[in-house]
């Protein structure tokens, strides 16, 4: 039985691994979406971004004016990163830019931010959601063979759609991915389908109007030319929220399903998210992290606040993001 909960937002340590185990019984399994229900408000603490102008002390024989109290708010993040881009999406599908960096545009390589455009490929179709599929080896072999994230899947355990995309979006499963593409790609071959799938989510790049991005990948491991804006990337997670299934995936910290194994017994999974940002941040929602040797660090990342939804993005960064995008929201809930 599937299950994930979040009530206290404990900080985790330690390595992310995935975890399988092998039991005698097959259980049954169950999967739900988040319901777009009211989220309580979160009380923002004073932090470093709400000061005040102090008065400044008067010189002799100055006569000093009436103290003039306001809260002086930065014109911009706390933050050096360029590559990024935070817009409000309290409207729902209507998003409205709150700021832009100055390489906001620039296209750079995303890494496994790419898996949110093959989850919403995916979720297009949601009859395909309770499809079940079989494990392949040809997937273990490519997360080995390119040094891949893995969600640690098991050659012959058939897993539904549904239980793939947690294992994709959670612990950054490439297997997972290519288990997608390849099952819901047309072709004769492996290499037609995850091609035609990849054409898919081209297409679907194109009609959200994200001019700055190209897919040749499934999981962000690129042929030459896997590649996005902070801004075209900010506007994906943004879409990709308005899915119920998406959203609840992408905002669970650890997740526990069972498959059936090839031999009927049961395996059960155990997933934990590899977004830091849902253990560190009040008010996260999610959404994907991505890194990798030459990409850098990649993240798109939603939060909700008094009634605000803030989804913003960072690509091709030097260094890990997390405390950079804490600082981005905390400046947009301030405005």
């Amino acid at each position: 039985m599937g299950s994930h909960a979040r009530p206290h937002r404990p900080h985790r340590t330690g390595a992310r691994v995935a975890t399988v185990a092998l039991f005698g019984a097959v259980l049954p399994i169950s999967a739900g979406g988040l319901a777009q229900a009211d989220t309580p408000s979160v009380t923002h603490a004073a932090g470093e971004h709400d000061r005040s102008t102090a008065d400044a002390p008067a010189s002799a024989g100055q006569v000093r004016s009436a103290p003039e109290t306001r809260a002086a708010t930065p014109d911009v993040p706390d933050t050096a990163l360029t590559r990024a881009y935070l817009l409000d999406a309290r409207d729902g599908s209507q998003e409205r830019e709150l700021w832009a960096g100055a390489q906001a545009d620039q296209s750079v390589s995303m890494a496994s931010t790419t898996k949110i455009m093959t989850a919403l490929v995916v979720l297009r179709h949601p009859e395909w959601l309770d499809r079940q599929i079989t494990v392949k080896q040809e997937y273990r072999d490519y997360v080995q063979q390119n040094g891949a994230s893995t969600a640690d899947l098991q050659t012959g355990d058939t897993l539904t759609a549904r239980q793939l995309l947690y294992a994709m979006l959670i612990p950054s499963g490439g297997d997972a991915a290519m288990a997608l593409a390849d099952s819901f790609g047309a072709g004769d071959t492996v290499d037609a389908r995850i091609a035609d799938f990849e054409n898919r989510m081209n297409a679907e790049a194109r009609q959200l109007g994200m001019d700055g991005t190209h897919f040749d990948s499934f999981d962000g491991i690129s042929q030459g030319d896997n590649r996005s804006t902070a801004r075209d990337l900010a506007k994906l997670g943004q879409r990709a929220m308005l899915q119920p299934v998406f959203a609840d995936i992408v905002g669970t910290e650890k997740f526990e399903t069972e498959a059936t194994a090839a031999n009927g017994r049961t395996r059960y999974y155990t997933w934990v998210t590899t977004n830091d940002l849902l253990s560190t941040y009040d008010g996260a929602l999610g959404i994907k992290t991505g890194s990798g040797a030459e990409a850098g660090y990649s993240l798109v990342f939603a939060a909700e606040r008094d009634d605000r939804t803030l989804v913003g993005a960072i690509v091709g960064a030097d260094r890990e993001v997390f405390g950079d995008a804490a600082k981005i929201l905390d400046w947009g809930f301030a405005h």
